[in-house]
Formats: C-alpha cells, sequence, structure tokens
C-alpha cells in the first residue's frame, strides 16, 4: 500500500498550509445536513475519513454538491428530515464518524446501520451505545453491543433527554450525546472529569443552537432549529495534522517554518503548551476568527528541547498528538513522562505498543507504562525500517523521527495517512527538503 523513505533533513523552511480539521469536517457536513437552508462549507477535509462521513449523509437523503478544492454546498433537509438509507453506512476507519453519526441516527425514527474496516469493528463502541439506549435508542452489534457493525432502531418521537456524567473525557461520547439530545425531549446535559474539545458546541452555536456552558458540564434543549448560516462555514487547517511540523520544526537544526491557518480551539492546543514547556521556540501570528473557532498562524524554530511530564488534564487536549511528542520526547534532554493515556490503547492501533515497538526500532530509549510512556532523550535516533500499523498518525510520527535519525528510515504501508491528511507525502518534502 505504500512505502515512504525519509532522509536527515537540514532544517525544515518556508510557509505550510495542512488541510481542514478533521473533527472540524466531520461536525460541519452532519449539522449543515439537520439546517433549514443550503450551508457553503470551505476548506473541508478530503480525506477519507471525512468523505465517508458525506457519503453517508448523503445515503440519508442529503444533498452534497461537491465543487472541488475542499468546497462542499450542502442542502439541509431541516432537523427532521432525515430518510432511512437503502444500504449499510460505511464509515472506513474513522471513530469520529461513526461515534457523532450514531447519536445523529438514535434520534430518527428509522432504521440504520453503521460499520466500518477491519480496525474500526474493532474500536469500543459501547461508551457510546449505552447513553444513546438511555435515550430511548435500540442499538445491537457485535461482542452485546460494544463493537461494529451496529444496528440501530432509533428513538424517534420517544426520544428521552438524559443528564449523563461521562467517565471519561470525550469529545466523541458528549457529542453523540448532545447530537441525540437535538431530538429529544427536554433538556441533555453531559459532565465530564475533564473539559473535552468542544467543536460540536462551537459549531451548534454557529447554526443557531443555544448551548448552556458551565465548567465542564453541558447542556441543550432538545427540538431547537439549525438555521444555515449567512455566511460560509469556512474550516480551518487541522492543528492534529500541523503537529507533525511543529515538532519537526522544533526537533530538526535548522528549522524555522510557518504553518498557516491553523485552528487553535484552547481545547486542542495541548500540543503548543507542552511544547513551550519542553522549551520550543513557538510564535503565534495573525490571530483572527473563523466560524466561532480561532485560528492563528503558528512559526516554530529549532530549539533543544527538554523532557517534560504529561498527564491529567493535558491529556484530552492533546491524546492523538502523542505519538508524535514520544518523537519530540525522544531527542530532547532528559526523561519525559507520559501517563493518564490509557485511551491511546483503543485508538486505530495501540498506540503505546506501536510508538514503543517503531521508535525502539529507531533506537529511543523508551518503555512502556499501561496508561503511558517513559521516554529517555538522546541527541540522535538511528533510522530503520518500521511499520504503520495502519496508523495514519503513527505513520507521520515516524516519518518526523525520520527526520532526525543517522541514515535513511523507511515506514511501510503509509497509504493510511490519506484518511487525515492527502498530500502528507508532498508536504513533508517539500518542507522537509525543499523538493517541490
Amino acid at each position: 500500500m505504500g512505502d515512504l523513505t525519509i532522509r536527515p533533513s537540514r532544517g525544515l523552511r518556508g510557509e505550510l498550509t495542512p488541510p481542514g480539521d478533521k473533527s472540524l469536517s466531520h461536525r460541519a457536513v452532519m449539522l449543515s445536513g439537520i439546517a433549514e437552508g443550503t450551508t457553503a462549507i470551505s476548506g473541508f477535509l478530503t480525506g477519507e475519513d471525512t468523505m465517508h462521513t458525506a457519503r453517508a449523509m448523503r445515503a440519508l437523503g442529503v444533498a452534497i454538491e461537491d465543487s472541488g478544492g475542499g468546497n462542499l454546498t450542502v442542502r439541509g433537509r431541516g432537523l427532521r428530515g432525515l430518510t432511512e438509507p437503502a444500504d449499510v453506512l460505511d464509515m472506513g476507519n474513522s471513530g469520529t464518524g461513526m461515534r457523532l453519526l450514531a447519536g445523529l441516527l438514535a434520534g430518527q425514527d428509522f432504521f440504520s446501520v453503521l460499520t466500518g474496516d477491519q480496525y474500526l469493528r474493532k474500536r469500543p463502541m459501547a461508551r457510546i451505545a449505552e447513553p444513546l439506549r438511555s435515550m430511548g435508542a435500540g442499538i445491537n452489534g457485535r461482542a452485546g453491543g460494544k463493537l461494529a457493525p451496529l444496528a440501530i432502531n432509533g428513538a424517534g418521537a420517544g426520544c428521552r433527554a438524559i443528564a449523563y456524567a461521562s467517565p471519561v473525557a470525550s469529545a466523541q461520547i458528549k457529542s453523540a450525546i448532545l447530537l441525540c439530545g437535538l431530538f429529544a425531549d427536554g433538556v441533555t446535559t453531559v459532565t465530564e472529569p475533564h473539559k473535552s474539545r468542544d467543536h460540536t458546541e462551537r459549531m451548534l452555536r454557529f447554526f443557531g443552537v443555544e448551548v448552556k456552558e458551565q465548567g465542564n458540564r453541558i447542556s441543550l434543549r432538545g427540538g431547537q432549529r439549525l438555521s444555515a448560516p449567512l455566511s460560509d462555514l469556512v474550516i480551518p487547517s487541522d492543528i492534529s495534522s500541523a503537529a507533525f511540523f511543529l515538532v519537526a520544526g522544533a526537533v530538526v537544526p535548522g528549522s524555522d517554518v510557518v504553518v498557516r491557518n491553523v485552528g487553535v480551539n484552547p481545547t486542542r492546543t495541548g500540543i503548543l503548551d507542552v511544547l513551550q514547556r519542553m522549551g520550543a521556540d513557538i510564535e503565534l501570528l495573525n490571530a483572527r476568527e473563523q466560524a466561532g473557532e480561532p485560528v492563528a498562524d503558528i512559526r516554530v524554530r529549532h530549539r533543544k528541547l527538554k523532557a517534560t511530564r504529561i498527564g491529567g488534564e493535558d491529556i484530552p487536549r492533546l491524546i492523538d498528538e502523542i505519538p508524535v511528542l514520544a518523537v519530540a520526547a525522544a531527542v530532547a534532554e532528559g526523561t519525559t513522562v507520559i501517563s493518564d493515556a490509557a485511551e491511546l490503547r483503543v485508538k486505530e492501533s495501540d498506540r503505546i505498543a506501536t510508538v514503543a515497538g517503531e521508535l525502539a526500532k529507531l533506537g529511543a530509549v523508551i518503555r512502556e507504562r499501561p496508561d503511558g510512556m517513559e521516554i529517555a532523550g538522546k541527541d540522535r535516533l538511528s533510522g530503520s525500517v518500521c511499520e504503520s500499523h495502519g496508523d495514519h498518525r503513527i505513520a507521520m510520527s515516524l516519518a518526523v523521527a525520520g527526520l532526525v535519525a543517522e541514515g535513511m528510515t523507511t515506514v511501510r504501508d503509509t497509504a493510511w495517512i490519506d484518511t487525515s491528511f492527502p498530500g502528507f507525502e508532498r508536504t513533508f518534502v517539500q518542507a522537509a527538503y525543499g523538493i517541490s
């Protein structure tokens, strides 16, 4: 499925713009599909994950025109306008797409089935199925409803509002419940132990829904209609995609790079906070707002990093960036400890095991913990042949590691990168080697 070979870089230079935010793209096409009126979306991520969500919305009766370049026109069907799909909805590799769409479908008055690829069918779904059942939906699946495929009998007019205390800080759990809560009779409330990313709440407000927030408690009243925005819904670049270039710029000597148009939502900027704690030279430029989301250009220059501790409230704000932060830790001075991140074991791969195993091939001194890892930094890594494990973030993290490894590094099976960052190799080569 394609390999990527990397040689050491003499420094990242210039400017680059990562693709649109994956989390926002999923939410944009879902919410515009149940809004009244037509929504123009620009900056939509045309990766495999988000295109599966767009295809699913089409199968639910939503007209979506794709004019290329991340520009979509979505003709909303209103809050109760979705129709029963004629076939199973395939969400590919997307956990976000499956879990959020399950919340939307749980409030409908029809039957639907969600499935995905071999990796998604292994990921835990009980965390959203259980609260959605308590709202009146019938949800069945493999392993007693814990694994996809998920067969959903929507609650329809019997959809019930709930007050749910989530055992973990998870935007996917919170969002699934809130989306179902749009169809419920009464006020739905979700309380989290720590605040997770708040893209759903912000975008619901952008579509005119009143969402109340008190600390880590979010609530909305069911039955509110969504209205298509008068202006375009502009999606910024994904900070999770930018993270690979931020870390590369911080660790590769001679680097001075600007990553443009990045979403800097405070619930997502843990990567910036941790890198700055490690001593990274990071500057935010041209701060602004797009569609309710804060955006900035980020300049990063190389500076020798120092170890830090990552855990607690850090984790919900950078869970997807831990693989590439592990690369930064592997070449930092001192021992970095990552804890409270057991959620990594149920991602596209067991990211604790795959990060530890693959970075060890490159000479990193790394030890697994049940909920994280310990990484003793060294000056340089050594090139090797590594595996992606079918995980886009592992593949891209290893590519960054190859930039600071002596000799050649090959990352095998990198086609998975297209799930979140189509065109990564071209952007990576341009930034790292100045080759167009």
